[in-house]
């Protein structure tokens, strides 16, 4: 009887257990029905496949994947999932992310997580978000004012908003850079104008992988068999943030053990990942005095060497102040090659594509005055057709992970290949070559000078 007695409560007990299981399954179901409907139909999948994810680092991707398929779409499922989700790294995917989307009721919510996120750096995350939003709205009023003056062609109050946008730029980033640093140098000579140069040339490559390594090694031993003069770097000096101070250790196995033994200087300009900690913009400027090879006299600076005169650019986002400079400066010019280098492409069939603001903005300051636009960004090599006299190069292997490019009607040249460029250049051509880890010439082009434009002689 006892043993029946007992055997009635643990039955009992077992199908109160699966009751009370299944009502919180429901519940939970319900639960995530309802947020699913929060949902536009065609986004509902993705919804479900976050809810369905029990990895949270693949939970994280996922919803911040969302976010960039359609923010505002995703916004109310996304808000309910970061008030009740319980992992702090996907809560931080979210923030990031959607944090950076403007609308009211994505700072409401970055205000609450701001004050009650039980995890402080997602809490500080939220105010970062925060703080990029509201100097992007003051940031808008400077750059309307700076279009009303443009309108009226007072050229004095052009230039000094032009000044105050590149501040308001700095702040929008969240970047200490002071107004002093942004200052570019006079122009400075390298080599006298009459001497032939050899310039190595570079993009995204600051990792530490054994690529980057690799095509360092290329390069030494390129060097000892055809010296170069001096090489410039296309961005995206260092991953993923940039550099949190001169003293960070990584500079030692980043840059001094790789780049230092060619015995050559680097003029390098910045990349997206070099703005990333606050204080990298400054340390990668500042490092030059601590550096045999290291040089960033600016975020952007002119210099000439032999026939040519090279223009480093901040393409990170072009100020007016920038424009107005470089416009000045190429009005100047008297080099018989002006060669103008920076991070983002104007024209690319990689990954990223064309670039609508510089085409719209930097592009006509180009044509018809500057040789070569030279860029990273994109990890692959390119050549494609010029417009308006400039031609176009893409040099992006430097040591980050490949990105195979989609040739289009403007590609001349296009492989995804861990190499670097070799630009050559006299009074009478100026030669753009690729050259893989193997030492391999994978392409080259010859751009000569019969009249004032340069033009496209040979290429193989």
């Amino acid at each position: 009887m006892r043993i029946r007695l007992m055997a009635l409560l643990l039955c009992a007990v077992l199908c109160g257990v699966l009751f009370v299981s299944y009502i919180q399954g429901a519940t939970a179901q319900s639960q995530a029905d309802v947020r699913l409907e929060k949902l536009p139909p065609a986004l509902r999948e993705s919804g479900q496949a976050i809810l369905s994810q029990t990895d949270e680092k693949q939970r994280a991707r996922l919803a911040g994947d969302l976010v960039r398929k359609d923010a505002a779409g995703a916004m109310e499922f996304l808000l309910a999932l970061l008030a009740s989700e319980p992992s702090a790294q996907v809560r931080t995917a979210i923030v990031d992310r959607l944090g950076r989307y403007s609308h009211p009721q994505v700072r409401q919510a970055l205000e609450r997580q701001a004050l009650s996120d039980a995890n402080t750096d997602v809490a500080l995350l939220a105010v970062e978000r925060l703080r990029a939003q509201q100097a992007q709205e003051l940031s808008k009023l400077v750059s309307q004012r700076l279009e009303k003056e443009r309108a009226t062609g007072d050229d004095a109050a052009l230039r000094k908003l032009a000044q105050e946008q590149e501040r308001w730029i700095s702040l929008v980033k969240g970047t200490m850079l002071p107004a002093f640093m942004r200052v570019p140098p006079p122009q400075f000579s390298l080599k006298p104008e009459d001497k032939t140069i050899r310039v190595l040339a570079f993009g995204d490559f600051g990792n530490g992988s054994n690529e980057q390594k690799q095509v360092a090694a290329a390069m030494q031993k390129f060097h000892r068999q055809t010296a170069f003069d001096f090489a410039v770097t296309l961005g995206d000096n260092f991953y993923s943030y940039g550099m949190e101070s001169t003293a960070d250790p990584r500079w030692k196995t980043w840059w001094d053990e790789l780049y230092d033994p060619l015995g050559i200087q680097f003029y390098a300009t910045l990349g997206n990942h070099d703005w990333g900690f606050a204080d990298s913009p400054a340390a990668e400027i500042l490092y030059a005095r601590q550096s045999p090879s290291w040089r960033m006299p600016a975020p952007y600076y002119t210099f000439t060497a032999g026939p040519v005169q090279f223009f480093a650019m901040d393409t990170n986002e072009v100020s007016e102040a920038q424009l107005l400079w470089l416009r000045d400066e190429l009005a100047k010019s008297r080099a018989r090659w002006k060669l103008v280098y920076g991070h983002h492409p104007i024209y690319s069939d990689g990954a990223h594509l064309n670039n609508p603001g510089l085409i719209r903005r930097l592009l006509p300051v180009l044509k018809g005055k500057a040789d070569v636009y030279l860029a990273g960004h994109d990890h692959d090599l390119q050549h494609l057709k010029e417009d308006g006299g400039v031609h176009f190069f893409v040099a992006g292997g430097g040591g980050a992970g490949l990105r195979p490019p989609k040739p289009g009607p403007r590609s001349l040249f296009a492989k995804d290949a861990h190499a670097f460029c070799v630009l050559e250049a006299d009074g009478k051509q100026l030669k753009v070559r690729f050259i893989d880890t193997a030492l391999k010439q994978l392409y080259e082009a010859t751009l000569t000078k019969p009249g004032s434009a340069a033009v496209l002689e040979a290429t193989r």
